[in-house]
């Protein structure tokens, strides 16, 4: 009986491979869709999220930048130095967007769109340097439901005049600063360029008026104009708070009748050594608070 019973499973066996063989070679290259040589039934693969960058029209906020489906997207304050600053437990409210490529959508400085890796090993799309962020609490594609959060967090936008940062003010004297122009360890939030670079008041300046740039330019390589249209702000701020003076025939953007400028020594964004120079307080950084210049 064993000898019997072995030779039916050893022909059940050849035949088995001869069906499968046979199938094999007789339906080369004619397999019906959604089936695999055999006929057996393929799962469709699961659509590819939509995450390339995108801009887009908000009926409150203008144009944003979202991603493929229209979700809204956020720089976050802290971030000005180009680097995340959100990890851990933030990442359940504000979700790290990654496009996975860096192609730049219609409208968009191709220049602009890159991607960093994260300390957590992550990758994260930037804008102008700020890395990309989604909010939790954005249900549906049109809500922009995480702007002003904490005073920290933007809906992205292409075309800020002003940004915000958090950050520790630090001179070119290697000394720490709070606003106020005060030694101190803290964090200060105050006013940058689109890209996170930081801009400055001029102490003798008076409303609307640039007292410090000579009329040859000669010393506009150590603390340049600031050069900007008047575009839109974060929204903890208010447009009608800048107005776009000349100052020796150049378009400088001013804050509360503060003119605006650069530190040429700032070399790379997040740096604020100019709040020391030539002492603190003749160079002071802007914010929220800054007290407005008399007409």
């Amino acid at each position: 009986m064993l000898t019997i019973y072995s030779k039916k499973i050893a022909f059940l066996s050849l035949a088995a491979l001869i069906g499968l063989a046979s199938c094999g070679k007789n339906n080369e290259g004619s397999t019906p869709s959604g089936t695999d040589p055999y006929g057996n039934p393929v799962p469709t693969p699961p659509t590819a999220a939509k995450t390339n960058l995108t801009l887009t029209s908000n009926v409150k906020f203008g144009n944003i930048l979202t991603d493929g489906d229209g979700k809204a997207l956020y720089f976050f304050a802290i971030d000005a130095n180009g680097s995340s600053g959100c990890t851990g437990g933030c990442e359940i409210a504000w979700p790290v967007y990654y496009a996975g490529n860096e192609i730049a959508p219609a409208g968009i400085a191709a220049a602009d769109v890159a991607t960093i890796t994260r300390a957590d090993g992550k990758k994260q799309t930037t804008y102008k340097g700020w890395p990309l962020y989604y909010y939790a609490g954005d249900a549906a594609k049109t809500d922009v439901n995480g702007d002003g959060s904490g005073g920290t967090w933007f809906v992205a936008k292409p075309d800020y005049s002003i940004m915000l940062a958090n950050n520790q003010l630090v001179g070119a004297n290697g000394k720490n600063y709070i606003d106020g122009a005060k030694e101190g360890t803290g964090t200060t939030q105050y006013l940058t360029d689109a890209a996170g670079r930081t801009l400055y008041a001029y102490a003798p300046d008076t409303f609307n008026t640039n007292t410090y740039t000579k009329a040859d330019l000669s010393n506009n390589t150590v603390w340049p104009i600031y050069e900007s249209e008047i575009l839109n702000v974060p929204s903890v701020l208010k447009k009608e708070m800048m107005v776009q003076i000349t100052a020796v025939g150049k378009k400088q953007l001013t804050y509360k009748g503060h003119p605006l400028y650069y530190f040429g020594s700032d070399v790379k964004r997040g740096d604020n050594k100019g709040v020391s120079q030539p002492v603190a307080g003749v160079w002071p950084v802007l914010t929220v608070n800054t007290v407005a210049l008399s007409q």
